[in-house]
C-alpha cells in the first residue's frame, strides 16, 4: 500500500490534513498530527497537542516537546519511505522538513501557504526550493507565489468544508433560546491566547448585557487546549454563569457558528469562521511585549483579522494590545449588534470572494493523486 506522510501542528491544519485524507483511497498516511487527523486510521507518530498545548511560560519544554516530533517523524519517513508528504501550514517545522523530504526523493504538496503577503516575504524563495507544489487557501495568493516560481494553485480556505447546522439547529445544540440575541466567545486554541483574552471578552459581554433586554452567550472551548486550560475556562465561566461548549474537533466552531449574532474572536481562522457563518467578529488579540515589537518591524499588512485582509478595508473591528481591554471590546461588541443588518453585507462579501467550485480537500486530494500512483516518482 502506498505510504504518505502527513504533517499538522494546528488545530485547524489538523482538520484540514484529515478532510484531504477521507478522500485518499489505497493509501496508509502516518506523520504529525492531532486527533482528526488520528481519527482517520493515519499512523500518529507524535501528538501535536503535546506541545501546542503548552504555554508561553513553558518555552523550554515546548522546545524539547517539538524537537521529539521532529526526531519521531525523520525516523519515520526513514523507515517507511513514503511516496509523497502532505505538509499543512506549520511553516518553522515544515520548513525544515520540506528540505530533507525533497532530498530522500519525496513528492512535497504544501497546504496554506505561508503568510508572506504579512510578514517575513524571503521564505518565498525557501518554499521555492523545497516543495513540488503550494495549495494556497486565499485567492490572492495563487499569482504572487507563481512570480516567486512556485506551482501554486487555490484550492479554497477549510472553513468551506464544514457545512454548517442551521439557526435554529445550531441554538438547539448549544440549548439556546431560539430569539434573544447571542454572542459567540472564541478566545483562541492555545493557553497563553485564552488566559489573556477570556476574561476582558467575558468583562465586555456583562457590560453589553447588562445595557440590553436579552442577549446570550456560549464560549467555544477549543480541543486543542489542554486539560488545566479547560478547567480554568469551565470554572471561570460558571462563576461568571456563561455557558460552555466543547468544539467537536473534526468540524471545528464553523458548525455552530449560525447560532450567533456576533463573535468575539481571538485572531486568526475564528474570525473568518465567523464572518462566514453571519456571526458578525470582533478581534480582539494580545500578545506580549517582545512579540509585538517584533511585529511591529516585519508586520507589512495593515489589517489582522482575515476577513478584513480579504476585503481589503477595516470593516470588522479589531482590538490589539493595549485596545484589547473591557470597555473597548464592550464598545465594538454593541456596535457589531447595533450594526448587524449592514455589516452582514460584508460578511457575505468575504464569502464571495473564496468561493470555488468543489470541496477544497478534493483540489488537494486531486493534486496528491498522480504521485501516489507514480511508482516511479519520476519529476
Amino acid at each position: 500500500m502506498t505510504e504518505l506522510l502527513v504533517v499538522a501542528g494546528e488545530a485547524s491544519g489538523d482538520r484540514a490534513g484529515a478532510a484531504v485524507l477521507r478522500r485518499l483511497e489505497g493509501v496508509r498516511a502516518f506523520g504529525l498530527g492531532g486527533p482528526a487527523i488520528g481519527g482517520t486510521g493515519a499512523a500518529i507518530v507524535d501528538d501535536m497537542r503535546a506541545w501546542t498545548a503548552m504555554g508561553i511560560g513553558e518555552a523550554g519544554a515546548r522546545a524539547a516537546r517539538v524537537l521529539r516530533a521532529w526526531r519521531a517523524v525523520v525516523n519515520a519517513v526513514r523507515a517507511r519511505r513514503p511516496r509523497a508528504a502532505l505538509l499543512v501550514n506549520y511553516t518553522e517545522f515544515n520548513l525544515r522538513l520540506a528540505p530533507r523530504l525533497r532530498a530522500a526523493g519525496v513528492r512535497v504538496l504544501w497546504y496554506g501557504a505561508p503568510q508572506v503577503w504579512a510578514w517575513r516575504p524571503e521564505r518565498a524563495r525557501s518554499l521555492r526550493r523545497c516543495v513540488d507544489r503550494l495549495a494556497v487557501m486565499f485567492p490572492f495568493e495563487e499569482d504572487p507565489w507563481r512570480r516567486a516560481g512556485v506551482d501554486a494553485h487555490y484550492v479554497g480556505h477549510p472553513a468551506l468544508e464544514t457545512t454548517p447546522l442551521d439557526r435554529d439547529a445550531a441554538r438547539r445544540a448549544l440549548d439556546m433560546t431560539m430569539y434573544a440575541a447571542a454572542v459567540a466567545v472564541l478566545p483562541g486554541s492555545r493557553p497563553h491566547e485564552v488566559r489573556r483574552l477570556l476574561v476582558p471578552m467575558l468583562d465586555a459581554y456583562e457590560q453589553v448585557r447588562s445595557d440590553r433586554a436579552s442577549i446570550d452567550a456560549r464560549v467555544l472551548v477549543a480541543p486543542s487546549l489542554d486539560r488545566p486550560t479547560r478547567t480554568w475556562v469551565r470554572a471561570t465561566c460558571q462563576a461568571r454563569h456563561v455557558a460552555t461548549f466543547d468544539v467537536d474537533p473534526n468540524l471545528g466552531a464553523m458548525s455552530v457558528l449560525t447560532a450567533f449574532d456576533a463573535s468575539l474572536c481571538a485572531s486568526g481562522t475564528a474570525s473568518l469562521e465567523a464572518a462566514l457563518a453571519r456571526a458578525v467578529p470582533v478581534v480582539a488579540y494580545r500578545v506580549g511585549v517582545t512579540t509585538e515589537l517584533a511585529a511591529r518591524t516585519l508586520l507589512r499588512t495593515p489589517y489582522v483579522a482575515l476577513p478584513n485582509v480579504l476585503l481589503g478595508r477595516p470593516v470588522f473591528r479589531e482590538l490589539l494590545q493595549r485596545d484589547a481591554r473591557a470597555a473597548r471590546i464592550a464598545e465594538a461588541l454593541a456596535d457589531a449588534l447595533d450594526r448587524r443588518p449592514q455589516l452582514l453585507t460584508a460578511c457575505k462579501e468575504v464569502a464571495a470572494s473564496l468561493q470555488i467550485a468543489g470541496p477544497p480537500s478534493a483540489h488537494v486530494a486531486q493534486m496528491l493523486a498522480p504521485w501516489l500512483r507514480d511508482r516511479s516518482r519520476a519529476a
